[in-house]
């Protein structure tokens, strides 16, 4: 049944035991010490009143009388009396008692210590005696040469004092009664507050709660990354992990020391949007060599009482890799160029065979051979460059493609080959993304500039890598843009089919992936220089994708 209740309660009847616990303690401790003050006061006071008796005169002389009794038991019962004491007994050396509250106990012996007195000290002490237990003083009486003649105990009895006692106990009990109503008051205020934070789950639950949820979100396909409202990263799981390049946390780590993200190597644009907390939908992000999508949103508290806003704790992020669907894009782009292509080559092809059919029908044989001559050079002119230059048969097409689509769009593609262009070990995937995206820019800078519309596309190849030159008659690029040409968004025209500004990023991507560098120079028209590092022959193409 215990194992139903809310922390709140445990807490209140814990905190509730605890201050009866303490109370118990406190108490009796404080009991103890005032009964103990109690007689040690009235130990006091009854060595003063027996030091006051055995120091009358009367004392002395009624110890050598034949009948101490009848002089000094009269003086007793006045002395006790006055003085509020319980006895005062006046003896002989020997015990025999001369005065006493009751008349049938004169000259029976003392009962209690006299040792200590006779040797002319003062003893006080908590004893029985026939009046019950008491605390008494005993004190000798001497003469002038030091002997002693007398002894005489005062005393009081314990539930005297017991009863003198009993007069503080309301205000201890008014005390303990008082921290009791308190302590249970902010008990209940602090149980009422974890009722509400805990939204009335015991311990169990939420030990089991957060097993599920840290199961989830591990599990999970997607990265989820939590950050408060101070800018620490309180939770990620693997699939962040892997997608961020963060390390994995351990079941080692201290959850009260979450990092901050200052501390990890997040992309600028990630770290940014994490720090403003911003809600974003569907947002792309470039981290490292990949493309992701992320999705942010604020992670709320239980509604407030009162119609007030909920409490912020912080924010969620939801983080989905898009770098394989960014590079099939990308490639089908690319495979959308080589059909549009195509398809122009055909027309043109078409109204080429029309035009040599009607010189023939018309009996212009020699004009039409001409014709058909000059257009096949002119044809096979790039295809024997690309042939003889480029031994990617992918990358050829791909070339001679973006020259039938320069050529639609009124602007000249020319190909200059240095050296034998070897491609042994670099992914075809990456160059046709990087070629693809470069020569698309410069195209679409050179349409959109004044003539003479050119773009040169330069490949030289030797043993140390493969260097792409692409340089266009285009306005050219701001230097200050230069830093930012190559990020996510960026961008100078309308967004195309997979998003704005997703191309040169995609290059960069690839070059990085293939340990290559790109520059950008130029203000009369861009050009743009990729250098990739040749790789050994027998080299992993996959490696490039880990």
């Amino acid at each position: 049944m215990i194992h139903r209740w809310s922390i709140a309660r445990r807490l209140f009847v814990a905190n509730l035991l605890i201050v009866l616990a303490f109370l118990a303690i406190v108490g009796t401790a404080t009991f103890t010490d005032a009964r103990d003050r109690a007689y040690e006061e009235a130990g006091r006071r009854m060595t003063g009143v027996a030091a006051a008796i055995a120091a009358n005169p009367l004392v002395l002389q009624a110890a050598d009388a034949p009948d101490p009794t009848a002089v000094l038991q009269p003086y007793a019962l006045d002395v006790m009396a006055g003085a509020g004491v319980d006895f005062v007994t006046i003896m002989a050396p020997d015990r025999t008692r001369w005065t006493h509250p009751r008349d049938e106990e004169i000259g029976r012996p003392y009962i209690g210590s006299i040792d200590a007195a006779l040797q002319g000290g003062v003893l006080t002490e908590v004893t029985a005696g026939t009046l019950g237990p008491s605390v008494r003083t005993i004190v000798p009486v001497k003469d002038a040469g030091g002997n002693v003649k007398a002894l005489v105990a005062a005393g009081v009895t314990v539930r005297t004092v017991d009863v003198a006692l009993s007069s503080r106990l309301p205000a201890l009990l008014g005390i303990g009664l008082a921290l009791l109503v308190g302590g249970s008051v902010a008990s209940w205020l602090l149980g009422r507050y974890l009722r509400k934070v805990t939204r009335g789950w015991g311990p169990e639950q939420l030990a089991q709660l957060f097993a599920y949820y840290e199961s989830v979100l591990h599990s999970v396909r997607e990265g989820l990354i939590l950050i408060d409202t101070k800018g620490r990263v309180v939770m990620y799981n693997d699939q962040a992990a892997e997608l961020l390049g963060l390390e994995p946390r351990g079941s080692g780590d201290d959850p009260s020391q979450p990092p901050s993200l200052a501390d990890l190597p997040l992309a600028d644009s990630l770290k940014e949007l994490f720090e403003s907390g911003r809600t974003a939908l569907d947002e792309i992000h470039l981290t490292g060599p990949r493309i992701v999508v992320v999705n942010q949103g604020p992670a709320l508290g239980p509604d407030a009482p009162g119609g007030r806003r909920p409490a912020v704790f912080g924010t969620v992020a939801t983080i989905r890799d898009r770098t394989e669907i960014e590079s099939l894009g990308s490639e089908l782009q690319t495979m959308r160029t080589l059909s549009d292509a195509l398809r122009a080559q055909t027309h043109e092809h078409a109204n080429r065979l029309h035009t040599m059919v009607s010189l023939l029908e018309l009996g212009r044989t020699r004009e039409a051979l001409e014709f058909a001559t000059k257009d096949l050079e002119l044809s096979q002119q790039l295809t024997d460059e690309m042939i003889s230059s480029v031994d990617e048969p992918v990358l050829s097409a791909l070339i001679m493609g973006k020259a039938s689509e320069a050529n639609e769009r009124g602007v000249k593609l020319s190909l200059r080959t240095l050296g034998s262009a070897s491609l042994t070990g670099l992914a075809v995937q990456d160059l046709v993304t990087i070629l693809g995206n470069l020569l698309d820019n410069a195209i679409d800078a050179a349409a959109d500039g004044e003539a003479p519309r050119e773009v040169e596309l330069t490949v030289e190849s030797d043993a140390e890598g493969l260097d792409i030159t692409v340089r266009d008659s285009g306005s050219g690029v701001d230097p200050e843009a230069v830093e930012h040409i190559f990020k996510h968004g960026f961008s100078t025209k309308k967004a195309g089919p997979f998003g704005r500004g997703v191309g040169l990023a995609l290059v960069r991507q690839a070059v990085q992936r293939l340990d290559g560098t790109m520059t950008i120079t130029g203000t009369d028209g861009a050009q743009f220089h990729v250098f990739l590092p040749a790789m050994a022959p027998g080299a992993d193409k996959e490696e490039q994708y880990q």
